[in-house]
């Protein structure tokens, strides 16, 4: 009687314990991702990748931290490769990686999204989300005290001061100087050109580097590789020079992902789009200084934010 009694006793057990375990189970099952997010090497790229990280795991996604994974050939080679799965780009960059398009396109903020997002669904199943407002495009900087004594506030300023001889040493990322759209592009534009002794080439494309290059002198250095969006200038005493002939494209923030990875989490739009669209360019700039000037880290002013546009708890 007592062993009967014993197995009915076992058998409500399994039958109250089953629930639970498929629920457990259940829960594993719908567990998103990894998603592997990178960003390129530089302040801006380490701010926006780790949005994307806090905004994905907020939404039950478990994710693979690559921020400030490389320069732009080496994060677009990966995600072309399937070795990462997301990150944030440029769409200026769409003339630099599709360069039988024509220029004026990657003026027109619009124009060269659409562009750009059609083309790399084309070439590479690549999806582009919603791109931020801001424009963060190539500039070049000087130390304010030789803009004032010299009258340099433009690039046609500068160059007329290059072309008679005036001391210059600037600071620029290997992509900078090589680049056809980056600094050739200036100096066709504006008929200067620097030699190579006039030349501080920096590993990455952090223009936090660059920038405190010229800040300092370092090595001679007293103009800067900068960008649009960057929030350092001001504090370290540089002037961004004008492009008066608007030779750079508009370079909007915006995350892409591969399609297959889009396709199995369409979320990815509604979870992103809406933080990329608070990013303008007084927005970027104030987060950026504070990991430039600041040195807070990266993650941690990503979230602060996202925490003060109430998307995080």
């Amino acid at each position: 009687m007592f062993k009967r009694w014993g197995f009915i006793l076992f058998v409500f057990l399994l039958m109250i314990q089953t629930p639970l375990l498929k629920g457990s189970e259940k829960e594993e099952d719908v567990k998103k991702g990894p998603i592997t997010v990178a960003s390129k090497i530089d302040t801006e790229g380490a701010l926006l990748g780790q949005m994307i990280i806090h905004m994905l795991q907020k939404n039950g996604f478990s994710t693979v931290d690559k921020t400030e994974f490389g320069p732009t050939d080496v994060i677009r080679k990966a995600i072309i490769n399937d070795e990462i799965d997301m990150y944030p780009e440029y769409t200026g960059n769409g003339g630099f990686f599709y360069t039988d398009t024509e220029p004026s396109i990657w003026k027109d903020a619009k124009k060269g999204y659409e562009t750009v997002k059609r083309l790399d669904m084309e070439a590479h199943d690549i999806v582009w989300l919603k791109p931020a407002s801001a424009n963060n495009t190539w500039a070049i900087s000087i130390r304010m005290d030789l803009s004032e004594s010299e009258g340099i506030k433009t690039l046609e300023d500068f160059a007329r001061y290059v072309n008679a001889g005036g001391r210059v040493k600037i600071a620029g990322s290997e992509e900078f100087v090589s680049r056809p759209d980056a600094l050739p592009a200036f100096e066709e534009a504006y008929g200067f050109k620097l030699s190579k002794d006039q030349l501080l080439i920096l590993s990455g494309g952090n223009t936090a580097q660059t920038e405190k290059a010229a800040a300092e002198q370092t090595d001679g250095v007293n103009v800067a590789m900068a960008y649009g969006t960057d929030g350092a200038l001001a504090a370290l005493g540089l002037w961004v020079l004008e492009d008066t002939k608007g030779v750079q494209p508009i370079y909007q923030p915006a995350p892409i992902v591969r399609s297959e990875v889009f396709e199995q989490y369409p979320e990815l739009s509604d979870i992103l789009d809406p933080v990329f669209a608070t990013l303008d360019l007084v927005t970027l700039q104030s987060l950026n200084a504070k990991i430039a000037i600041q040195g807070q880290d990266a993650a941690s002013v990503a979230k602060e934010y996202l925490e003060s546009m109430g998307v995080l708890p």
